[in-house]
């Protein structure tokens, strides 16, 4: 995985310079448990990781005058930044003892922080690596749910883990912010389901002028400023 300082793409997180490159900059930290003997399945890291995004934004703590909500709304008026890094043993408990979230998969276990200033990491964070290890899926993942929402990847893309898995976690917040509250409640009741896939290269065109909520890489990392990385298809946004 590599560090992913990624700034959420459709209108108004462009690639291209803007006044919240002015504000003071925040990132959201995800750390992903990666144990030498039972790695997570890369799709299901990936959706894991999608869901901590929604659980820290739904979370209390992060609304109104809750004690995260300062923070979020910082991050939120700058550039929208996440980076995952990867923890075991020691360090990942290190990690659990910092307020978070603790989010669990099939395979998969993210813990996701309330975000920080870009140079002022907690040290139990800070040490954590960011390089060196790739997921995979051991078998491909089945056929979404047509019922629940996807988070379509750009098949021309080839992503680390990490930076997928920060990508993801920009789609289903791109997602989040175009539901009323109605639909966000109805959402996080159900446990926030969702799919994380690869789009078929032929529907790829289709998707992203379809008028869903689409990521625009800010091309920090890996790929090029720009990029569409993600679409975030959720039911209640084709409704009439």
């Amino acid at each position: 995985m590599s560090d992913v300082p990624d700034s959420l793409g459709d209108s108004p997180f462009r690639a291209e310079r803007s006044p919240r490159d002015a504000a003071p900059q925040f990132v959201l930290p995800l750390v992903v448990r990666i144990e030498r003997a039972a790695p997570p399945a890369r799709t299901d890291a990936l959706e894991t990781a999608a869901r901590a995004v929604l659980m820290l934004l739904a979370d209390e703590r992060a609304l109104g005058d809750g004690e995260w909500a300062r923070a979020v709304r910082d991050w939120q008026d700058a550039r929208i930044r996440k980076v995952v890094r990867r923890a075991r043993g020691a360090e990942w408990r290190r990690a659990e003892a910092l307020p978070g979230i603790t989010v669990t998969g099939k395979s998969a276990e993210v813990r996701v922080f309330p975000p920080v200033p870009l140079d002022g990491w907690p040290k139990d964070l800070a040490r954590l690596q960011v390089s060196g290890t790739e997921l995979d899926d051991p078998e491909p993942p089945a056929d979404p749910d047509p019922a629940q929402p996807v988070l379509w990847l750009n098949p021309e893309l080839d992503m680390s883990a990490g930076k997928a898995m920060a990508q993801a976690g920009h789609g289903a917040q791109l997602a989040w912010w175009e539901l009323s509250a109605a639909e966000r409640d109805d959402w996080r009741d159900a446990g926030f389901p969702l799919a994380v896939r690869t789009a078929d290269p032929a529907d790829w065109p289709r998707l992203t002028t379809s008028g869903l909520p689409l990521v625009r890489d800010a091309g920090f990392t890996e790929i090029r400023p720009g990029s569409t990385t993600v679409v975030g298809d959720h039911p209640a946004l084709h409704t009439p």
